[in-house]
């Protein structure tokens, strides 16, 4: 077996069972980081149920009905919204969820939103390149800002969290290795661990004079894939080696999502802008990638 089906057959044994959850728990997550983040500040309340032994006020909430997220949101200052192409991949039901909100927020009156948001990536290429998760976002950003929302977008880059997921390393099949297979060649790729947003979103939120109306890049650090495999080197005590694959390559390996993961490392090739300087003013105790593996040994033990 070459390399490339190696990988191939890895990848789909990671993606198949997840096809309709993946990147899930990480979006709630960011939720849960933002929420714990206002909670340890005393200064808002967020309504989160997995948050309910915290001290939070708990409101169900369904981005599909209109009505629910009505009564979510009545009384509320603001909002920190995330949606998830992953769980129905569908662009347009995240763009409708999206927007959804947005037209709620306008009519309540909301101070401020945080959205977690991304580029609009077929807009900002002219049609060249497609990246619905990201598409979507873009598409949910330009809404709010139109309808005169008072919003802020934060675009998350990669999570390190995934390193220990769908993108961990896997076993070389010819020899006693492992490989990062993502199709980045040499350019760096900016990483945040899911747990570090939250702080940055309650800065955000006791600033809305700075950022309403703007989008913010986040980012810890930008590694190579090399550099990401170093440090996983050192975190697993196996060599990781960073698979040098190409874009082209990789979207010919056809596990769902493939092209997507693609041309979503076509458009980090380009350098969308993600501020570290900012991202650590923000949240001063964000996390580089080896301070994240080396807190999350356990973790490496199951790959």
């Amino acid at each position: 077996m070459n390399s490339l089906e190696h990988h191939k057959k890895k990848l789909l044994q990671v993606f198949n069972p997840l096809k309709k959850r993946i990147g899930t728990s990480f979006e709630r997550a960011q939720g849960g980081s933002v929420a714990r983040a206002m909670l340890e500040s005393k200064k808002y309340v967020p309504k989160a149920q997995v948050l309910r032994d915290l001290g939070a006020e708990v409101v169900k909430g369904d981005l599909n009905d209109k009505a629910s997220v009505e009564a979510a949101l009545k009384g509320a200052y603001g909002a920190f919204l995330v949606t998830n192409t992953w769980e129905h991949f569908s662009k347009e039901k995240e763009v409708c969820q999206g927007k959804l909100v947005a037209d709620v927020a306008k009519n309540q009156g909301l101070k401020h939103v945080v959205y977690s948001g991304l580029e609009n990536v077929k807009r900002l290429t002219n049609g060249k390149l497609e990246v619905l998760h990201f598409d979507g976002k873009g598409e949910v950003e330009e809404y709010f800002w139109s309808i005169g929302v008072p919003m802020t977008s934060v675009r998350v880059a990669a999570y390190f969290e995934n390193f220990l997921g769908p993108l961990k390393p896997v076993k070389a099949s010819d020899g006693d290795y492992y490989t990062l297979a993502m199709p980045m060649g040499d350019v760096p790729m900016d990483g945040i661990s899911v747990a570090d947003i939250g702080a940055v979103v309650c800065s955000i939120f006791n600033s809305p004079e700075e950022f309403v109306g703007k989008a913010v890049g986040l980012s810890a650090e930008a590694l190579t894939m090399q550099q990401y495999a170093d440090i996983l080197s050192k975190g697993l005590g196996k060599e990781v080696r960073d698979a040098k694959i190409t874009p082209e390559a990789y979207e010919k390996l056809k596990f769902p999502a493939a092209k997507e993961m693609a041309n979503m490392c076509r458009f980090y090739q380009m350098k969308p802008d993600r501020d570290i300087k900012l991202t650590h003013r923000l949240n001063p105790k964000v996390k580089s990638f080896s301070q994240f593996i080396s807190e999350n040994q356990a973790a490496l033990k199951n790959l």
